[in-house]
């Protein structure tokens, strides 16, 4: 298992930190090389999350600011709904 995270325009440098330590925990059982990128903007509150992995997997999803979807908990929810279960 190898996963990379990589965290642009988030602000906050504690709460990027503890995103990539939960994201990784996520993937931490799961088989494959992942890739999770988050890019923020200057212009709104969204942020861009696209994850890819092993077999041709890709997803992408906007995280909302304003409906509380730059908090820890809620990106691991949204995540682990996201990829396959665990192999």
């Amino acid at each position: 298992m190898a996963v990379t995270v990589e965290m642009h325009n988030t602000g906050d440098p504690t709460l990027q930190r503890e995103l990539e330590a939960i994201i990784e925990h996520i993937f931490a059982d799961r088989s494959g090389d992942w890739r999770v990128v988050i890019l923020g903007s200057q212009a709104n509150d969204r942020w861009e999350m696209k994850i890819t992995g092993p077999n041709a997997f890709e997803r992408s999803y906007t995280l909302e600011g304003e409906l509380g979807q730059h908090e820890p908990p809620v990106v691991a929810a949204i995540v682990s709904r996201m990829v396959p279960t665990k192999t």
